[in-house]
């Protein structure tokens, strides 16, 4: 167990005891990266900012149903990802705009070609890339690629079929690979 692993558990003991110091610690440690992980997600600031402290405020209040079966940061992490999932399900609906569409079946390969020509192009060109692609390319994208989920963990939080998974996983890379061409012919 790294110094890190050790120091967190030290905090999270005194968090369960309602140490307001060691929640801010413990805040302090995650809420960037969560806030990330939520605005990838929702797209949208203010919503990413919301959904960060109300799962930081859900995290502290289930404290004691954290087992330490994974690290504090993952447990935190797949509870920013459920309620930034939850978050845009409430938009899509406001929108009336339907997150799932009727996909095809793929086989085992999806056919896709690994996408060696764009591992020059910056990081920073990809994620402003990925925000333009349909809201569920992006979502399933960003937890597959990003957040490095597999694709059964992303079927669970996005409560789709396997294989509507891995079609709309496959389209979304698709399609951000011919945008990707299309950005560098520009410039």
């Amino acid at each position: 167990m790294s110094l890190q692993d050790k120091h967190t558990e030290q905090l999270l003991e005194q968090c369960k005891h309602g140490n307001t110091k060691a929640q801010i610690a413990i805040y302090n440690r995650y809420y960037r990266a969560m806030y990330n992980t939520a605005l990838r997600i929702v797209k949208d600031e203010a919503e990413a900012e919301d959904i960060m402290q109300e799962s930081f405020l859900k995290a502290f209040t289930k404290l004691d149903t954290f087992r330490g079966e994974v690290t504090f940061g993952a447990w935190l992490k797949r509870i920013v990802v459920n309620d930034s999932i939850y978050s845009f399900r409430k938009q899509q609906q406001n929108r009336k705009v339907p997150m799932n569409e009727a996909l095809h079946k793929v086989e085992d390969n999806d056919g896709i070609a690994p996408d060696h020509e764009f591992t020059d192009i910056k990081a920073q060109k990809v994620l402003e890339t990925m925000k333009t692609l349909k809201d569920n390319y992006r979502v399933s994208l960003t937890l597959y690629l990003i957040e490095g989920y597999d694709y059964d963990e992303i079927s669970d939080i996005m409560q789709i079929s396997y294989a509507n998974c891995r079609t709309t996983i496959s389209r979304a890379r698709e399609s951000l690979r011919k945008k990707l061409v299309s950005v560098m012919e520009t410039e």
